[in-house]
């Protein structure tokens, strides 16, 4: 399995521009907010089980194959708190699907600027790396580097 240090370089690989790099510190959780907003606006047999757990729960379990304490605790104090804020937003489901889809755009954009392509192209997993790439950038200590990416 690779490092999570390797995951986060070549991330950074196709995040040089400084626009691109503004884009995504915004629209990357944003994207995650409003993916997990939208899901959380679904139920699984029940009010109290929402589809955004399931989500949460794979993603979480993906954070820990690294075994960086740090980022599983920050990651999941995040999310937490993204959860949290869906009780106070209405139309939680419509609001999250305009949310994603301009984040998106703006993302794109961000790599047509940089002239390459989005990493996720070559791996979904990097879908999970960009938000913990933006955290890396707040907070380098928590992935264990020593400068920010």
């Amino acid at each position: 399995m690779r490092t999570l240090n390797s995951y986060l370089d070549e991330y950074a690989e196709s995040h040089q521009h400084p626009t691109n790099k503004s884009i995504h510190n915004i629209a990357v959780p944003l994207i995650m907010w409003s993916l997990l907003g939208f899901l959380h606006s679904f139920t699984l047999g029940s009010d109290d089980f929402r589809l955004s757990y399931v989500l949460i729960f794979l993603a979480m379990i993906y954070y820990a194959s690294f075994r960086k304490p740090l980022v599983l605790l920050a990651m999941g104090l995040i999310t937490a708190l993204m959860v949290y804020s869906f009780n106070f937003v209405p139309e939680l489901r419509w609001v999250s699907l305009g949310v994603f889809l301009l984040s998106w755009v703006a993302q794109f954009y961000g790599h047509k600027v940089e002239g390459k392509k989005p990493s996720f192209f070559k791996d979904l997993l990097f879908l999970l790396i960009g938000p913990i790439w933006v955290m890396s950038k707040a907070a380098p200590n928590l992935v264990g580097r020593q400068n920010a990416v």
